[in-house]
């Protein structure tokens, strides 16, 4: 847990939250059909791939939340009338999708990552809009009653409303989003891994210099130490020879 709140974490968590949180605002003004198109996938995906799943959810979390708000107060007329009819549905509906499409893009890149990073970002970016648009359309068919009472015209069906006039042009225009951003979302993940790895090695660095010079400093003074008694034991001994040589040659003098 320690390893994963940690301030680089939190601070990117935050600027993703922060990029939901716009994009969900101004996307929420560009309509297609009865829905808006919701370019929050990008750093939905983004953080999951790189901080994992648990974030991933976390970031669709908050982008249910912001799509809850939009139709409580009726910016959004489509969440407005179902949440009118149907409270407790839209807002299961509007938390769960968004949760789920980050948790599982997240899961899918992590798994796939081990073998090839490169398709691992394709997978996770594909996964979100596939999981976020296919969980909308089940969750609006146990609403069909009030959709089909406010927005099915006569002829028509709920899941021909849902899968064509509601959320088929959405999805291919975020899938296609998604896709042509991958290989971006593939660099942007690589240069974090990078500066992450060159950190650790710093840190790494450090003790092992550290831990590398108190061996030589002892290993230096232990022959001084050393040195001392056996240089002292030299010089006495030299003096000792000195002495008896005088001595022998002033015996023989006299």
């Amino acid at each position: 847990m320690r390893k994963y709140f940690t301030a680089r974490n939190i601070t990117f968590f935050a600027i993703l939250a922060a990029l939901v949180v716009v994009l969900q605002v101004w996307g929420g003004s560009i309509h297609i059909g009865a829905t808006s198109l919701s370019f929050v996938l990008v750093p939905i995906v983004l953080g999951g791939m790189i901080l994992g799943p648990g974030a991933g959810a976390l970031l669709g979390f908050v982008f249910g939340i912001i799509v809850l708000i939009y139709g409580i107060t009726g910016a959004d007329p489509f969440t407005f009338v179902l949440f009118s009819d149907k409270p407790v549905w839209t807002i299961v509906l509007c938390l769960v999708k968004g949760t789920a499409a980050g948790a599982v893009s997240g899961l899918l890149y992590k798994v796939i990552a081990k073998r090839n990073k490169y398709a691992a970002s394709f997978v996770a970016a594909a996964s979100a809009p596939i999981v976020n648009t296919g969980l909308f359309i089940l969750g609006a068919l146990c609403m069909s009653g009030t959709i089909a009472a406010n927005f099915v015209a006569d002829g028509e069906t709920v899941i021909y409303f849902l899968v064509i006039g509601c959320a088929g042009i959405n999805f291919i225009i975020e899938l296609a989003i998604n896709l042509v951003l991958a290989p971006a979302l593939h660099s942007v993940v690589g240069i974090v891994e990078r500066r992450i790895l060159s950190k650790y090695k710093k840190k790494a660095k450090k003790p092992a210099q550290a831990s590398g010079q108190e061996p030589a400093a002892g290993a230096d003074s232990t022959p001084a130490a050393s040195s001392g008694p056996a240089a002292a034991a030299s010089g006495t001994g030299a003096g000792i020879e000195n002495k008896a040589a005088v001595e022998t040659t002033s015996g023989r003098e006299s």
